[in-house]
């Protein structure tokens, strides 16, 4: 095969390819169906032009008919009157039409038989046009369902390829949300231990917080015998006396025992 076969073949395969993405069975067969009919149309246009033609041959033999009856009828006044001559001449006349009439007659007939044959013709093409027209309906209509449900299955496709991508969406962000928990987890970990209470790496470590601690918890016992020393000064040696008494009662029962 040449080159050039080869790319004619291309192509002619690309051309069919693009025609075949661009053309809709249903409005082929609609053409097709007006077409159909523009050929009965013409059929029935002959039919109705031999009919014409057939009326015409008729109205032209009556005519003739006629005339003929009236040469007969002449011939006869002029024998009545002697005038043979005449009645010949008559009689001659009517003889030629006679052979008008005749041919006439025989076209009659002709255009009988063209105009039976046209409108044969033409039942039976009405016949096939209707029955291709139900036929046609029913394609369409199975085309058109055909074309509906390939529709629905496209869309169903896409909805399952785009939940796919959806799931597999929803997969990741609860992957990214159970590692922010793992991370915010360990963080607070990390945070009760201690080793993330100072950033700049001058946290203290767990003895000198206990240190600190009982520090201020003596600095707040000494706070706080101050405090009383200075209430009890200023009752007026309310207390002491109280405590006193309570030596003195302690001391003679100490005695007595």
């Amino acid at each position: 095969m040449s080159v050039f076969q080869r790319l004619s073949m291309i192509f002619k395969s690309k051309a069919n390819k693009a025609l075949d993405s661009v053309e809709d069975p249903r409005e082929t067969l609609d053409y097709s169906y007006q077409k159909q009919l523009e050929l009965l149309q013409k059929v029935r246009r002959g039919v109705a032009d031999v009919a014409t033609s057939r009326k015409r041959v008729e109205l032209q033999i009556q005519q003739l008919e006629q005339q003929s009856g009236k040469l007969e009828n002449q011939g006869r006044a002029a024998l009545t009157q002697g005038r043979e001559d005449l009645a010949r001449e008559a009689l001659t006349r009517r003889s030629g039409l006679a052979t008008q009439i005749e041919g006439l007659r025989e076209q009659h007939a002709n255009l009988q038989n063209e105009e039976q044959k046209l409108t044969t013709a033409a039942q039976r093409l009405q016949a096939k046009v209707d029955a291709f027209r139900t036929r046609k309906e029913t394609i369409k209509a199975t085309y058109t369902a055909a074309q509906a449900q390939t529709q629905i299955s496209e869309a169903f496709s896409g909805i399952s390829e785009e939940m796919g991508d959806v799931g597999m969406a929803v997969q990741r962000a609860e992957d990214k949300t159970a590692e922010m928990q793992a991370r915010a987890g360990a963080v607070d970990e990390l945070l009760a231990s201690g080793a993330l209470d100072d950033v700049t790496g001058t946290a203290k470590d767990d003895i000198q917080g206990e240190l600190d601690r009982m520090a201020s918890t003596t600095g707040v016992e000494a706070e706080l015998e101050r405090m009383k020393m200075e209430l009890g000064g200023g009752s007026g040696g309310a207390t002491p006396q109280i405590e006193g008494g309570n030596g003195a009662g302690s001391t003679g029962n100490r005695e007595g025992a």
